[in-house]
């Protein structure tokens, strides 16, 4: 069984690195579609597909791109809807990255529970991706995994040389805690001492108090926190995001230390690559 919208909902704000103020319309889809965007700011509407195959650049956000058409910063989105059980959807967007709003997945997933579900059964079924050994890939001390296992899990662990963050792990299970409650609402984050370089590469326009966690080396700037290792479930909705554009979650404990976007996305690459 499959899951689409019931009615479509719409919301606005400001895109993390853009800064430009974006709407986007969230709607229910046909039959074979999946997820994907439609970019109806652009002449004829250009649809991108959520799928690994469009990831264009993964630079501090995922960016996907189909015939030169490019949408930014899809991860809380994404992760909201397959999270919630949303195999097929509709995303009209004005422009080209969505908002951020408040740095999490908590408004996305608040509007999807609101708009309701429609269960489907699809006349045609892909088979199921499964992960049958072990995938790892490593960069440095950095490292993404897939192993085999009886449940779906996901465990994140982060470390900064930030006082306020230092090493933090998290590990949820969707069976047992539900997305909402653990993971939607964790923030993104950032450190003080590096806006003004992030700036000067066009980067984080729209980044504020409001939509982000920002730390200096000894303290939070603006508490209080949401959990106490509120950025490792930040970067656990973020994994979740990216391995959503596999379409499906294969069964599989997802660990991940010190990852990237670019990780996130190698591992659905191998995942994807592993099934064909």
């Amino acid at each position: 069984m499959k899951n689409t919208l019931k009615h479509p909902f719409e919301r606005s704000g400001v895109g993390l690195h853009s800064g430009e103020t974006v709407r986007v319309r969230v709607l229910p889809a046909s039959e074979g579609e999946g997820r994907y965007f439609v970019r109806v700011d652009l002449p004829e509407a250009p649809a991108i597909p959520a799928t690994v195959n469009a990831v264009y650049q993964t630079t501090l956000s995922t960016e996907l791109r189909q015939d030169g058409a490019t949408v930014r910063t899809v991860e809380h989105l994404l992760a909201a809807l397959a999270a919630s059980g949303i195999d097929r959807a509709r995303i009209e967007i004005d422009g080209g990255e969505v908002p951020l709003l408040d740095g999490s997945a908590k408004e996305w997933t608040e509007a999807i529970a609101r708009s309701g579900i429609v269960p489907f059964t699809p006349t045609q079924e892909e088979p199921p991706l499964k992960i049958e050994s072990p995938i790892t890939l490593q960069e440095g001390d950095a490292f993404v995994s897939a192993i085999p296992s009886s449940q779906l899990r996901f465990t994140y662990g982060i470390d900064f040389d930030y006082a306020p963050i230092g090493n933090q792990w998290y590990s949820w299970t969707p069976d047992i805690e539900s997305f909402g409650d653990a993971i939607a609402p964790a923030r993104t984050f950032g450190f003080a001492d590096q806006i003004e370089q992030l700036r000067q590469l066009g980067l984080i326009k729209g980044g504020t108090l409001d939509n982000a966690l920002v730390c200096d080396r000894e303290k939070w700037l603006n508490p209080p926190l949401r959990f106490a290792n509120e950025p490792a479930r930040h970067k656990l909705l973020d994994l979740v995001g990216d391995l959503s554009l596999l379409g499906t979650f294969p069964q599989a404990h997802y660990l991940a230390y010190k990852a990237s976007h670019q990780l996130h996305v190698q591992l659905a690459k191998a995942i994807r690559a592993a099934n064909h």
